[in-house]
Parts: structure tokens; sequence; C-alpha cells
């Protein structure tokens, strides 16, 4: 066995990596948490239209997740698997990131296609960008601790990303845009997307893949096979669905609630940078597994999130019961969303346990992007419909069957997300109990391995 595998990750290396998710968070929080509001309210196409597109996207998007995975698992260099396509799509990413909140002077099928077709390919290397964030973290440390520390690394930089365009976009657009909401949303995305790029690159620099047992290229039918009796794999992934839809309800809810319901945009930064005590929960993590095991605390993040969730719902309009009830949301999500992107490299494991294929790259690319693809999708396309049924029209006096419709995609119906997330992940607690058992077997294979070499 490479005693590499084992050594812990310098401060820099767990850097570099949580700068992956911060850059990637930095310009796609700002696609998820304002592209309904922007091509609704700013753009100027109907609510009904935006939803559609939004459902397209993610459906279209969560197409390509296979081919990512694919690409990852036979690439070959020097940098390994994963670690060269941060550098290959950093500048890509971020260009037509940039695009997305370009709005040029087109008017009827075109101005929709135009916002369809950014949309879809920014979302499309995002995920690109994203997968190989998950699948190099089982090819960094064969240590199950390890990797939960490192995701935690993570998590506290993707919430840092999450922090930045969520608390500040809406002042940035109006500082830069001075009463013009297209210019405003295209400056502050540009400056977002340099330095995302920049720090992929420094994350492309300072990151290493030791895991090298499976090096060789994966024929693509092997890629399949790793997912035969993987019933870990499946349960993470649909617990993750149910994460990703209940949070990105809430969130894209969020600044209608605010500007319609509470008659305040200036909530949307406010709560929104009370998101940084998502990682009081991310940070808590490592403690929490050592109690309560990995399945455990995400199961635990699911229903305080639940509960947070419920109080909103009866706050009403009393905004320091709402921040609390945020607060509440988010130490709870902050927990919930961390889990499975750890959990994935031990459904690596097991993949290879019992099929003797190690397909890291598809099995996380596939696993966290399907999740996250297919979970906010329809995270964003059911609030926008539900809206669009109780009658919303953007930018005028929303009747009180459409504010009625917001408060409940905001607060409850993320809520009864949650609770069948929690639920599914009941089942996964007899694998996790299995996994000491796993990795004995892989190492006595690896040591076998090595002795014929």
């Amino acid at each position: 066995m490479n005693n590499n595998q084992s050594k812990a990750l310098s401060l820099k290396n767990r850097i570099a990596y949580a700068g992956t998710d911060a850059a990637g968070n930095l310009l796609y929080c700002t696609l998820t948490g304002f592209i309904n509001y922007y091509h609704t309210d700013v753009f100027g196409i109907s609510i009904g239209t935006a939803a559609v597109i939004a459902l397209l996207v993610r459906i279209l998007n969560t197409a390509t997740v296979p081919l990512w995975g694919i690409a990852i698992d036979k690439t070959k260099s020097k940098y390994g698997k994963s670690r060269p396509w941060f550098a290959r799509l950093a500048i890509p990413f971020s260009v037509f990131m940039t695009l997305v909140f370009f709005t040029p002077s087109l008017s009827g099928n075109a101005k929709v296609l135009y916002a369809a077709f950014t949309y879809l390919t920014a979302s499309i290397l995002y995920t690109g960008i994203s997968t190989p964030i998950t699948s190099i973290l089982p090819n960094l440390s064969n240590d199950s601790y390890e990797r939960t520390k490192l995701n935690s690394f993570r998590m506290i930089g993707g919430n840092v990303g999450y922090f930045i365009t969520a608390t500040f976009t809406l002042t940035l657009v109006a500082l830069f845009g001075q009463g013009n909401r297209r210019t405003g949303f295209f400056l502050t995305v540009f400056i977002y997307a340099i330095v995302s790029a920049g720090m992929f690159f420094f994350a492309f620099k300072n990151t290493k893949e030791v895991n090298q047992e499976s090096a060789r290229s994966l024929p693509i039918m092997d890629c399949f096979r790793a997912l035969k009796s993987n019933w870990p794999w499946l349960i993470v992934v649909a617990g993750s669905m149910f994460y990703w839809l209940g949070n990105s309800t809430r969130t894209s809810s969020l600044i209608y609630y605010s500007r319609y319901y509470l008659k305040n945009e200036a909530y949307v930064s406010i709560l929104n940078a009370l998101v940084l005590t998502q990682m009081i929960g991310v940070i808590a993590i490592p403690f929490l597994t050592k109690k309560l095991s990995k399945t455990g605390t995400m199961i635990l993040g699911f229903l305080v999130a639940a509960v947070g969730q419920v109080t909103l719902g009866l706050a009403g309009n009393h905004f320091p019961v709402i921040m609390c009830a945020w607060v509440i949301t988010s130490m709870g999500t902050g927990i919930a969303v961390s889990m499975p992107f750890a959990m994935l490299s031990d459904t690596v494991d097991y993949g290879e346990y019992k099929n003797r294929i190690r397909a890291s790259g598809f099995l996380t690319a596939v696993g966290s992007a399907a999740g996250l693809q297919i979970g906010t999708g329809l995270g964003d396309f059911i609030p926008l419909k539900l809206m669009q049924s109780f009658g919303y029209v953007a930018n005028q006096e929303q009747t009180a069957s459409a504010l009625n419709a917001m408060k409940f995609g905001f607060s409850y119906l993320p809520a009864i997300f949650f609770i069948i997330g929690a639920a599914i992940m009941l089942l996964y607690i007899r694998f996790e109990k299995q996994e000491k058992e796993v990795l004995e077997v892989l190492e006595k294979r690896r040591e076998k391995m090595d002795e014929h070499m």
C-alpha cells in the first residue's frame, strides 16, 4: 500500500481543495439564487416560460452527467484524472456564466432562445467543473476520516462562495447598475467570474492525486458495471436529490418572498448573510460523525432544517423570528449538504469491493451531479409553476393567493422534502456498518497486487 495514500494533506492542499467549491459556488449560486428573478423581472421573460426553461435545462444537463464521469475515468494525464479539468474548464465556465447575465437587445423567441442557450451551456460547464471536485476526493486519501475532514474544508469553502454571492450580489448590482439592473448584474457576475477562474487555477496547482490504483482508462461498460448492486450509492443519491429539492425550493423563492410578501427586498441580503451559520453545522461534522455516524449526522441535518422551515411558515411577517428560523435551517442544511460528498467516496469503495471496479470519477460524478441537477431543476420549476398557478405577475402587486403560494414554497414545501430525505437515509445505516470490513478487504487486495508487481 502506498504510504502517501494515508498521509494527512497539508493546510495549503486543503485550502486549495476548499477553493474549488468556493469558486464554483461564487458563480453557480449566483445562477441558482437569481436566475429565475433575473429572467422574469429583469430580462422580461414570462414566469411560465422561465419555469419551462429551468426544467428543460436541468433535464438536458442531467443527461450529460455520465459523460463527464466517463471523461474523467478515461482521462490520462501526469496530473491525474480529475485535477486537469480544473484548468481545462475554468475559463469556459467563467465566460458562459457571465453571458447568462448579459442582456442583448432581443425580443420574442430570440430572447427566449438566448436565455435557454446560455443557461444550458453554463449549467453543463458547471457540471463539468464540479464533477472533478467530487471525484478527486477518493483519490486524495484512502482514509475515510481524512476524507471527511477534507470534505469539511470543501464545504467551508463552498459556504464562503455562497455567502459572498448571496449577501453582496444585490448590493453590487445596485452599485454598478445605478438604477439599471441589467448592467448591474452583468458587471457583478463579470467580477465574480474573474475571481472564480483564478481560484480554480490555484486549486489545479496545489492539489495532487496520490491514490492512483485505477490509473488505467476504464472502459465505458466498466463504469456502468460499478453501479451493479451498489445500493449505498443509490441511497445517497436519492437523499442528496431531496436535499437539493428542498434547498433550491427555498432559495429560489427567497427573493420573491422578500420582495412581495415581506415587501422589503433588502431582507434577501440580510437572510443570505446569515447563511454563514451553515459553517456551524459544517465545522461540527467531524465531531458529530464520531458520535452519531455519518448516516445519523445527515439525518440530524435534515431534521434540523425541517424544524427551521416549519418555523419560517409560522413566523408570519415577524422578521426577527424569520431570521432565527433561517439560522436554524442553515445549520441543518450545512450538515445535510456536506455528508453526501463524503459518503459518495465510501460508495466508490463499496463498488470496488462488490464489482472489483474502482470508477471513482463516474460514481461520484453521476452521484453528486444527478442529485444536484434533478433536485435543483425541480426546485426551480415547482415554485415558479406554483406561483404561476396562483396568479403571479412580475413587478405588480400580488394577489392573496399568489402570496400564499410564495409562502408555502418558501417554508412548508422544503420542510416536506427534507423529511423525505431523512427517511431515505435510514436505509443507509446497515451499509455504513460494513465500511470497515470493505476497507480491510480492499487493502488486502491491493497488498496482493503490490506483491505481484
